[in-house]
């Protein structure tokens, strides 16, 4: 894995990681959610960022602190034509509405 990759998941926040100090080598724990979120396929409902930005109506920098805050599942996809993040978006209020009988 190449740690430019392992930088920019850090920023982004979709893995966690510490540093004892400024500088120091990156702390990640390795842990099965987090591989669980390093997929070769993404389910369906899990978007690419363009469309999830257009979805949503922000910005990425605002989808990337959502994912970082825990508000947005990500996973991230290996292989393929289309590597890279996907974000799983739904509805807020998805009976906001629909009738009641």
């Amino acid at each position: 894995m190449n740690t430019s990759s392992i930088h920019r998941w850090l920023a982004d926040g979709f893995i966690a990681g510490e540093q004892v100090t400024p500088g120091a080598p990156w702390q990640i724990r390795i842990t099965d959610e987090l591989r669980g979120r390093i997929v070769q396929q993404a389910p369906p409902e899990y978007l690419p960022m363009l469309e999830t930005t257009l979805k949503l109506g922000v910005s990425r920098q605002t989808v990337l602190q959502r994912v970082k805050r825990g508000e947005l599942e990500a996973v991230h996809v290996l292989r393929g034509r289309r590597k890279g993040l996907r974000i799983k978006v739904v509805a807020d209020h998805p009976e906001l509405f629909h009738n009641a009988p």
